[in-house]
Order: C-alpha cells, then sequence, then structure tokens
C-alpha cells in the first residue's frame, strides 16, 4: 500500500468511490429513500478546496488502483471525509488513512467529525468519543442520521 496527497484532479474518482461505499456499505444502516438521493448527489465545492489544500490522502495499491481515501479540513480540525473500497474493507487501510489525517490536525485542539451510522464503532476504535446524535444536512437535501464525535486532545 502507498499514499499520496489527493489533487483537484482526483475528485471524480474519489467521488465514484465515495458513491459505491455508500450504496454497498452504508446501506446496511439506511433506508434505500435516503440512500438514493445520498449517493446520487454531486461533490461538495469544498471538495476542491479541500484538496486543493492538500488536504487529502489517497491510498493505492502497488499498481495504484484506489485502495481509500480520507479528507481534512484543518480549519475545522475535521476529518471530512474517509472511505475504503467495500472489498478492501479490515485490512487495515482505514486505519492507516486516518493516521495520515490525524497527523495534519492541530494537536493543540480535539479533531471533530459526524459518522455515519455504519462507521461509529470504526471510529471509537481510533480514539473518537460520541458527544450526541444529529441530523446532518447533507446536500443531496435528505437529514442523515450521524453521530458527532471528537477525539480528545
Amino acid at each position: 500500500m502507498q499514499f499520496r496527497t489527493g489533487t483537484t484532479d482526483d475528485v471524480a474518482t474519489l467521488w465514484a468511490l465515495r458513491t459505491r461505499c455508500v450504496r454497498e456499505t452504508c446501506s446496511s444502516h439506511y433506508p434505500p429513500e435516503v440512500i438514493a438521493p445520498w449517493s446520487a448527489s454531486p461533490p461538495p465545492s469544498q471538495y476542491a478546496r479541500l484538496l486543493g489544500q492538500g488536504g487529502c490522502v489517497v491510498a493505492e495499491d502497488a499498481q495504484g488502483a484506489l485502495l481509500g481515501f480520507g479528507v481534512f479540513d484543518s480549519d475545522a480540525n475535521e476529518v471530512d471525509a474517509l472511505f475504503v473500497d467495500p472489498g478492501r474493507g479490515g485490512q487495515g487501510i482505514g486505519q492507516a488513512l486516518m493516521q495520515r489525517l490525524l497527523a495534519m490536525a492541530d494537536p493543540t485542539r480535539e479533531v471533530v467529525l459526524s459518522a455515519s451510522l455504519n462507521a461509529v464503532a470504526f471510529y471509537q476504535r481510533q480514539g473518537f468519543v460520541a458527544d450526541r446524535e444529529e441530523l446532518y444536512p447533507h446536500p443531496s437535501g435528505v437529514a442523515l442520521a450521524s453521530v458527532r464525535m471528537h477525539r480528545p486532545v
């Protein structure tokens, strides 16, 4: 496994993996009427900005195939996204990406994130603590049930 910084040229490829993850992984915790608009939504404008600022880590195999990616918003000290190819779960890819995202964080502030329901246990294993359940106002127009979490300093 190798890592590189994602660029704005990667947005379409990364978004395609994100869409697969929503359909294949998140569907275990969300009904079809939520998955459909969520998975059909285009990349938010913040993706290009965050990737342009160097806030994306891409994991690839030795042949350059996409294994997963993570996006970090340094202004908010927030993990904005973390997705692993659904066929490659449980291989340490997510944990390795998280370590790289946390290396971008301001060590004097808590790192925060909004976890999809299927990802809460993963984030807890990475040292995050659940604060509250919330409805995340997704740009697609659906209110996604999620859990606001933080990683103590």
